[in-house]
């Protein structure tokens, strides 16, 4: 498929797991990407594997939470390729493990930063640029998280409840400009933050949480990056052209269970 040839698109969050293989989706249809995270050497795979694919690709290194410097990425992808069509507004973190009570309240305020203001700035200063081309689609990641209860992450759990209202929002404010927004929301899918959750959980045998996990997934597996990146290129692409305001769960049911 080449759903996105001459388009142009914005990955956060692209330095690993969802990000990376959306940033190769895209650009295995023909997008040009721009890929942004915070860690250097994870951009620089990234693009690799971008340009291994034919496309244009190039990274720029920004703190979601910097208004400044969200501000600085689209400004930089307009340099570089002209405008943006697409965003992928999906940098986040997990946080920690902890009842309520006991959560500490500077990762608190980390998580909603990243998770909350890093989305909503994304889809600020991206709206003019998208306004240019006539249109655009936004794409943020949100979470099975944000349609059920989060025990034991209830920071996470609220910032992607968070994502899925400002999608929600952002549809009805943009729409009559040509601006779809929309929300993919994965479940327990095998990326770095899976890791990170199994082994806060379980310490000791980080293998408990995958024993313990797996039989409450109707579908018995944890997902893959590269089916959320399947599912982020077509609510980006023409074919979802009367979508918006949509949150998509794509979690293998755990969410039913």
């Amino acid at each position: 498929m080449a759903r996105f040839l001459n388009k142009v698109a914005i990955v956060t969050g692209a330095g690993g797991g969802i990000g990376r293989a959306a940033s190769v989706r895209l650009a295995s249809e023909g997008a040009a990407v721009v890929a942004v995270d915070i860690d250097e050497e994870s951009i620089s795979k990234t693009v690799s594997l971008i340009q291994a694919t034919g496309a244009l690709g190039h990274g720029v290194l920004a703190d979601v939470t910097k208004s400044e410097q969200v501000e600085n990425y689209v400004q930089e992808t307009i340099d570089t390729f002209d405008g943006v069509d697409v965003l992928v507004n999906n940098a986040g973190i997990e946080g920690q493990i902890a009842m309520l009570e006991d959560c500490d309240e500077k990762m608190f305020d980390k998580v909603l930063q990243i998770n909350v203001k890093g989305v909503w700035l994304g889809m600020r200063h991206v709206v003019d640029a998208m306004r240019l081309r006539g249109g655009g689609s936004i794409v943020n990641t949100a979470s099975a998280a944000g349609v059920m209860a989060t025990p034991t992450m209830v920071a996470y759990g609220a910032s992607k409840h968070a994502v899925i209202g400002m999608t929600k929002t952002g549809a009805v404010e943009l729409g009559p400009a040509g601006i779809r927004v929309n929300a993919v929301c994965p479940g327990v899918i095998n990326t770095r933050m899976m890791r990170s959750i199994e082994e806060m959980t379980f310490p000791e045998d980080p293998e408990e949480f995958i024993k313990a996990t797996i039989p409450n997934i109707p579908l018995g597996r944890y997902g893959e990056p590269e089916e959320i990146a399947g599912l982020i290129a077509f609510l980006a692409s023409d074919e979802a052209a009367y979508v918006t305001g949509a949150s998509y769960l794509i979690d293998g049911a755990i969410s039913k269970t």
